[in-house]
């Protein structure tokens, strides 16, 4: 216990000379955070929409102006005889064509069709595009008392655990995943080459050192600091977006920790495999972001990925610490809800521990 520890006191003074390792540990994942928080939108807003009322009636304008009213879409200007030709020059995303007898036919009980152009070159915009004007149009009928209002089942919807839809509650629980997988794996990748680089890591063969020990150490040197990193986003994510603890922390402070461990291992095995700094960083980038991004459930959810795909979700620790992120800040069920997700990250952990530790013995063998 000795040499791990002096093996982590080493590894700290070192870590705390780097200033550019400092910027890296605390810099970057601040900045990543505010960016994908306030970048990433999973909600169409503001959709730009051109109409052509060729009724010019009240019933018409009080149509389009329930259209506007949903906060969902904002009129664009727009020259020419057809509104195709906004969405032609990228000026619109949907268009809405009123025919001349749209208020008479209605009056008189009669259909009158109304013609959507929707722009599908984003196939998810489109649909809820779709899906947003048939529901507009359905609520302007039953306002207007021009739908009978007999329906023998009703939904009454209710969102729960987050009622006002803050996107923010979904995407920044994903993020501080996303950041503690990515910066503490990269810092203890870093720290491992550059042994290697200094020649340094013959004087650790050489020593008495064992393979099991020098992962240790310099694996609980980057434990901290990624802990120091969680409590930083943490409370910025409080002071910035209000998201705190929803129930009892227990389980997302301790599936924390094991994260934690996870995600240095994983480095310590990156830089253990790899010889230049270089490599370190673009096989965490390749292993683990994109992983950590596509892979997790982060933006696309699982069920989504294809066969066989699919399979190498089941490998990606992030995917279980979303999970249990989400459910700490989101839902709050506690125990019950994650601890499947805790302990495929303790295995996970296990896994990396013993592959990385497998590689140094290897290195550490006399020739």
């Amino acid at each position: 216990m000795k040499r791990i520890w002096s093996q982590c006191s080493k590894e700290l003074a070192q870590f705390r000379r780097d200033r550019l390792t400092v910027a890296l540990a605390f810099v970057l994942p601040i900045a990543t955070l505010f960016i994908f928080s306030f970048a990433i939108r999973l909600e169409t807003k503001s959709i730009s929409l051109a109409v052509q009322d060729f009724d010019l009636s009240l019933l018409s304008r009080t149509y389009i102006e329930r259209l506007y009213a949903t906060n969902q879409f904002q009129p664009t200007a727009w020259t020419g005889s057809n509104p195709v030709q906004a969405i032609n020059q990228g000026k619109a995303k949907v268009a809405v064509v009123i025919p001349p007898d749209f208020s008479r036919r209605i009056r008189a009980g009669k259909t009158s069709s109304v013609q959507v152009l929707v722009d599908g070159t984003d196939v998810n915009n489109a649909r809820v595009i779709a899906n947003s004007i048939k529901a507009t149009t359905n609520f302007f009928l039953q306002s207007a008392g021009l739908q009978p209002d007999t329906q023998r089942v009703r939904a009454q919807v209710r969102i729960w655990f987050n009622p006002g839809r803050k996107e923010s509650l979904y995407i920044v629980p994903g993020v501080y995943a996303v950041i503690l997988w990515i910066y503490p794996s990269l810092l203890a990748a870093i720290a491992m080459v550059r042994e290697k680089e200094q020649g340094t890591i013959l004087q650790v063969y050489a020593s008495s050192i064992s393979a099991i020990e020098l992962i240790l150490g310099k694996g609980l040197a980057y434990f901290l600091v990624g802990i120091s990193e969680a409590l930083a986003i943490i409370i910025l994510g409080f002071v910035v977006f209000g998201i705190w603890f929803a129930g009892d922390p227990t389980p997302l402070l301790v599936g924390t920790v094991v994260f934690l461990s996870s995600s240095v291992l994983f480095g310590l095995l990156i830089g253990a495999r790899t010889s230049t700094q270089s490599a370190a960083v673009q096989a965490v980038a390749t292993a683990g972001f994109l992983t950590a991004l596509l892979l997790s459930g982060f933006i696309y959810p699982l069920s989504n990925i294809p066969f066989p795909l699919s399979l190498l979700t089941n490998f990606i620790p992030t995917r279980y610490y979303i999970q249990v992120t989400r459910d700490g800040f989101l839902r709050g069920t506690g125990w019950i809800g994650v601890w499947f997700s805790l302990l495929m990250l303790v295995v996970l952990s296990l896994l990396f521990l013993r592959a990385s530790s497998r590689v140094l013995s290897r290195m550490q063998l006399p020739d």
